[in-house]
């Protein structure tokens, strides 16, 4: 019997590659969400520039070649963002291009950090008054003398006065020789002016009662500059140091305290100006041969 022939057969698997686990479909997705986020990132720059650029964009990249050689700015009633050479690209309001801006815009920003170094300045002053004002509130031994005491902050800074009162002087009469209580009162502020950075101007004040008739070689304004100079000496004595001062003067009555009445007491005086930067400035420039900008010695907005 003839032996059967088994027929061979050949099984083939058709693989698919990857199927739905495949990862050709994330690489067609990354483009499409790359392309989207350019698209969006587009619509975004479109629609924070004004109209008018958006047309001149629109008119560039219709005839560009035409805008190039031109040279022109504009076209119809639009800018063109780009000139001849691609200079000024979207220029908006405030951007600097000429060197006129320049100047302004560093001009501004000049002004506008002075401005708020002198806000910063006025701040310390302010924080420097109030902390004298403590001081002589919670002091036995100034507060009793506090209606002597006048601190107010003016153009040149911080400024304490030591008065006159009727019934208790601080210098003896027609003396530069300091009283017992002024003596202590100039102690007891040294200290507190040696914490202060700023330098120190020292002035004297008289009223205006003339000397007796005879004195020719001595007057108010010798009485003056010897208070102001006996004061300096106590302060130093009672630890303020010497090189904080910058200017020790003395004014007669030229500068009254009570306009109204030449002769009250109150116009003689010790006056003690802790100095801004801008006083300062001004003061050592005196009698020396640098310059100083007259406009940058005015206060902020005059």
């Amino acid at each position: 019997m003839p032996t059967e022939i088994q027929p061979i057969i050949v099984k083939r698997k058709k693989v698919i590659a990857g199927g739905h686990h495949g990862g050709a479909w994330k690489i067609a997705y990354a483009d499409f969400v790359t392309a989207m986020m350019a698209f969006f990132l587009l619509m975004w720059l479109l629609s924070s520039i004004e109209v008018e650029a958006r047309l001149g964009i629109a008119e560039y990249f219709k005839t560009p070649l035409s805008v190039a050689l031109s040279g022109s700015g504009t076209v119809g009633n639009s800018v063109v963002p780009l000139k001849g050479g691609g200079k000024d690209f979207l220029r908006k309001t405030g951007e600097v291009s000429t060197q006129k801006e320049v100047e302004q815009v560093e001009e501004f920003n000049s002004k506008k950090a002075k401005a708020a170094l002198a806000r910063e300045e006025s701040n310390k002053m302010q924080a420097m008054k109030r902390k004298l004002e403590d001081l002589i509130e919670t002091d036995p031994k100034l507060s009793p003398y506090k209606k002597q005491l006048l601190i107010d902050i003016t153009t040149e800074g911080l400024r304490v006065q030591i008065v006159d009162e009727k019934n208790r002087p601080m210098f003896a009469l027609s003396s530069a020789e300091l009283e017992s209580s002024a003596k202590m009162i100039l102690h007891k502020l040294a200290s507190t002016f040696n914490s202060l950075p700023n330098k120190i101007s020292l002035s004297g004040h008289t009223d205006a009662k003339p000397f007796p008739e005879g004195t020719k070689n001595y007057s108010n304004w010798e009485l003056s500059s010897d208070r102001a100079l006996e004061a300096r000496r106590v302060l130093v004595a009672g630890g303020m140091d010497e090189s904080r001062l910058i200017r020790v003067i003395g004014l007669s009555s030229s500068v009254l305290l009570d306009q109204q009445d030449p002769l009250n007491p109150i116009n003689r005086r010790i006056s003690i100006i802790v100095l801004n930067k801008r006083a300062e400035l001004a003061a050592t420039s005196e009698g020396s041969q640098q310059t100083v900008d007259a406009a940058s010695l005015l206060p902020p907005g005059t």
